[in-house]
């Protein structure tokens, strides 16, 4: 039974980055899947506690191996310039412990329209995207048939009264945390939908 980490929103914390790669070691997570927006913190954004990319650089490039990323709406060119792992594509479809998941940043692929963003997917597939910093474990009925749909929330700048979180996938259970080990949010990916 492996178990995956997926964090979006760091918006270039170091104070944040330092607790989400602690909680990664300590889960025993095979990846850390980070679904966009890493370095910068953007124009709609306050800045972050201890607003610091050039350390969360310093931080995420040793770990390179064991990173997947997604492309944020933050994300520029130079930012690839300066990491040691792919971070421009838009989209990543992987299949973790039998589940498939169309993993992006949800800027432009999500369900926030009824349906109409949401990328091409089968039924029983999973959606996980960030970019609204809020905590997300449900299903959804799209016109295709139902889906399940992920948001880790946002490791540094959450959203909605939510705490800072990640998201853990271990075996087909998913749950939100946040950086005290509570749960915030969970789901079995291998029940009926």
């Amino acid at each position: 039974m492996e178990r995956y980490m997926f964090a979006s929103d760091i918006h270039g914390s170091a104070f944040w980055c330092r607790k989400l790669l602690s909680a990664f070691q300590e889960s025993g997570a095979k990846k850390l899947i980070l679904l966009g927006d890493i370095l910068y913190h953007g124009p709609r954004n306050d800045l972050p506690e201890e607003y610091a990319p050039k350390e969360v650089i310093a931080m995420l490039n040793p770990l390179r191996e064991k990173i997947l990323c997604v492309r944020g709406n933050c994300e520029a060119e130079v930012d690839q310039m300066v990491l040691d792992f792919p971070c421009m594509a838009d989209y990543g479809f992987l299949v973790l412990n039998g589940l498939s998941f169309y993993a992006t940043h949800g800027h432009v692929y999500n369900t926030l329209s009824e349906g109409k963003n949401l990328p091409p997917m089968n039924p029983g597939e999973i959606l996980i995207h960030g970019h609204t910093h809020i905590p997300v474990a449900e299903t959804f009925a799209a016109d295709r048939g139902e889906i399940y749909w992920l948001n880790p929330g946002s490791v540094s700048i959450p959203k909605g009264g939510f705490p800072n979180s990640y998201g853990l996938l271990t075996g087909t259970r998913f749950q939100v945390l946040d950086f005290a080990g509570g749960v915030i949010k969970e789901i079995d990916l291998k029940h009926e939908l």
